[in-house]
C-alpha cells in the first residue's frame, strides 16, 4: 500500500497524520499533500509539512491554529490528452468524516461526462479495499481499428522485358524472346482483396472515432475474360495471351497476314498481329497487343499497345513511324520515327528520331547510332556513336528539363489549395458542429454552407491529385540523375550528349567509355 495522509480537525487547530507505505508501496510525496491543502485553503508552514511527510510516523502534526471543517473522502480525476483514459487519485477522509459510496462516485463520473469504458471491476475493488494516494484507471476508451485499401494481385507478369539472345557471331535471335503471357481458357488471371473499412472507436466521453477512409477497387475484366460470381477472381475466357490495357485485363489471340499492302488495307485489331512478309509504304497496323513482322517495314505506320518485333527492320523513308506501349526489337532503324514506353533493341540506328521510356541498346555486327536524335530515360548502350563523316547525332538520357517546371507548378498549386482550405476549414467545422447539435440554418446560411462544403471537397481532391503527380515526377527527377550513356566502341567528335538538363559536345574521339552526370556536369570515364 502507498503512503498516505489524513487531515485531523481539532477544536482549536488543524493537523495531519502521515502513514508510511507498506510492502512495495510508494512513499507519499510532499507536492501531493501541498496541492490538497492549497486547494482547500488550509494554511501550513512548509518546513513543518515537509517534516511530517518525511518522517511519516502516524503521529499528529499540527499545521495551524485554526479549526477547519472535516473533509469527506475525495479524489482527483485525470483525463488523458486523447480522451481515451480516465484515472483517479483518492484522498482519505478527515478523521471521523464520511466515506464516498460507489454509487456516488459513478454518478459523479457521469456528471463529468465520463460515460464509456467504465471499469466497474476496478471501482468495486477500490471500494472493497481502499488504497489512498494511488493512481488507478477507472475508464478506458476503445481504440479505432484502421482498415486497409482494396488490393488487386495479378497472377501473371505485368512488366515483361524483351531480352534477345546474342550469338557468338554478333547476330540477334528474335524468336525466343519470352515476351508474351500465354494463358489457357479458364486460367485465373487476377484476384481482388476487398477493402477493409476498419472499426470505429470511442473515447471515454462516448464520442465515436471513425477510422480513416479506405479506397475500394473493382476487378475490371476486358475482352475475353470473365469474373467469378462474387467478383473477386478474374479468369480467361479463351486460349491466348494476357495484357493490361487501359487498366483492364484483356486476353487476346493472334491474327496473321502474308503481307500488309493493297490486298489487306490498313489493319486495326484488338489482339496481336503477325505479318509473315512485308508492310508496304503508306499502310498502317494498329494492334491492341503485339505486332510481329518477319519482313521489312517500308515507310509504314505501326502502333502497338504492347511490344513490336521487326525481324528485318524498318526503312521509314522519312515518313515511317513506330509506336509501342511496351518494347521494340528490330534489326535496324533507318530514316524513321520510333517511340517505345519500354526498351528499344536494334543492331543499328541511322538518321532517325528514336525515344525510349527506359533504355536503348544498339549492339550486334554493326551496333552504331549515326545521325538524328536518340533519347532514353535510363540509359543508352551502343557500340559506336556518330561517324567519321560528321553526321549530326544527338544522344539524350534522363528526365526532360520541362519536368522541373511542372514540379514547381505543382508545388505552388498544392500550397495555394492548402491555404484556401485552411481559410474555410474553421467555418466548415463550425457549421458542421451546429448541424450536429440540431441548430436550424436560414436559407442563406444553408446555401453558404453547401458552397463551402463543396469547395472543401474540391480542394481536398485537387491536393490529393496534385500530390500524387508530384510524387511521381519527383521520383522521375531523382532517377534521371543516374542516367548514363555507354560506348563499347568509338564515340566520334561532333556528337552531342545530353544528360538531364546538361549537355556535352564531344571534341575528340573517345573509345570504350561511359558518359554520366557528376556535380552538375556531363563527364566521361572508363566502362
Amino acid at each position: 500500500m502507498n503512503g498516505y495522509f489524513q487531515l485531523i480537525t481539532m477544536p482549536n487547530s488543524t493537523g495531519i497524520k502521515v502513514f508510511a507505505p507498506t510492502d512495495d508501496g510508494e512513499a507519499l510525496q510532499y507536492d501531493v499533500v501541498k496541492a490538497y491543502l492549497d486547494e482547500r485553503s488550509i494554511s501550513y508552514r512548509p518546513p513543518v509539512l515537509n517534516e511530517a511527510v518525511t518522517e511519516a510516523n502516524g503521529e499528529i502534526v499540527v499545521l495551524n491554529d485554526n479549526p477547519t471543517f472535516p473533509e469527506r473522502e475525495s479524489y482527483r480525476l485525470t483525463i488523458s490528452r486523447d480522451r481515451m483514459e480516465a484515472s483517479v487519485f483518492f484522498y482519505a477522509p478527515s478523521e471521523g468524516a464520511e466515506n464516498m459510496s460507489p454509487r456516488e462516485f459513478i454518478e459523479d463520473l457521469t456528471f463529468k461526462n465520463v460515460v464509456f469504458g467504465i471499469d466497474s471491476e476496478a471501482i468495486t475493488q477500490y471500494f472493497s479495499d481502499r488504497e489512498y494516494c494511488k493512481e488507478f484507471v477507472v475508464a478506458k476508451g476503445k481504440k479505432t481499428r484502421e482498415g486497409s485499401n482494396a488490393k488487386i494481385e495479378y497472377l501473371f507478369k505485368t512488366n515483361l522485358r524483351a531480352t534477345p539472345t546474342m550469338h557468338e557471331d554478333g547476330s540477334v535471335d528474335y524468336f525466343n524472346l519470352n515476351i508474351i503471357n500465354h494463358v489457357k481458357k479458364d486460367t485465373q488471371l487476377a484476384v481482388l482483396t476487398p477493402e477493409d473499412p476498419g472499426d470505429p472507436g470511442q473515447n471515454i466521453y462516448g464520442e465515436v472515432l471513425r477510422p480513416h477512409p479506405v479506397k475500394p477497387l473493382r476487378l475490371a475484366g476486358g475482352k475475353n475474360t470473365y469474373l467469378s460470381d462474387d467478383g473477386l477472381a478474374l479468369f480467361a475466357a479463351i486460349d491466348g495471351h494476357v495484357t493490361i490495357k487501359d487498366n483492364k485485363v484483356t486476353v487476346s489471340n493472334v491474327i496473321a497476314f502474308e503481307n500488309v499492302d493493297v490486298s489487306t488495307g490498313n489493319i486495326n485489331y484488338d489482339g496481336s498481329v503477325e505479318v509473315k512478309g512485308t508492310v508496304a509504304a503508306g499502310f498502317s497496323i494498329k494492334a491492341g497487343a503485339n505486332i510481329h513482322v518477319k519482313g521489312v517495314v517500308e515507310g509504314a505506320s505501326l502502333n502497338a499497345g504492347s511490344d513490336i518485333i521487326l525481324e528485318r527492320g524498318i526503312n521509314g523513308m522519312g515518313k515511317g513511324e513506330i509506336k509501342a506501349g511496351g518494347n521494340i526489337i528490330t534489326k535496324f532503324i533507318e530514316n524513321a520515327n520510333v517511340t517505345a514506353k519500354g526498351s528499344i533493341t536494334s543492331e543499328s540506328i541511322l538518321h532517325s528520331n528514336v525515344a525510349s521510356g527506359t533504355e536503348i541498346t544498339v549492339k550486334g555486327k554493326k551496333g552504331f547510332i549515326a545521325g538524328g536524335r536518340v533519347t532514353a530515360t535510363d540509359r543508352i548502350i551502343a557500340k559506336d556513336l556518330g561517324s567519321d563523316m560528321g553526321a549530326t547525332t544527338i544522344i539524350e538520357v534522363g528526365a526532360d528539363p520541362k519536368l522541373k517546371v511542372r514540379i514547381r507548378e505543382l508545388n505552388k498549386a498544392i500550397s495555394d489549395s492548402t491555404k484556401r482550405l485552411e481559410t474555410i476549414k474553421p467555418t466548415v467545422e463550425s457549421i458542421t458542429k451546429r448541424l450536429r447539435s440540431g441548430a436550424q440554418l436560414s436559407p442563406d446560411q444553408t446555401r453558404q454552407a453547401q458552397q463551402l462544403i463543396t469547395m472543401n471537397k474540391v480542394l481536398v481532391t485537387q491536393i490529393e491529385k496534385n500530390s500524387s503527380e508530384l510524387e511521381t515526377l519527383q521520383q522521375k527527377l531523382a532517377d534521371s540523375k543516374e542516367a548514363y550513356v555507354v560506348v563499347e566502341g568509338t564515340a566520334y567528335p561532333g556528337i552531342t550528349i545530353n544528360i538531364a538538363d546538361q549537355h556535352l559536345i564531344l571534341k575528340t574521339e573517345s573509345t570504350y567509355c561511359k558518359f554520366f552526370l557528376k556535380d552538375g556536369i556531363v563527364k566521361s570515364g572508363p566502362i
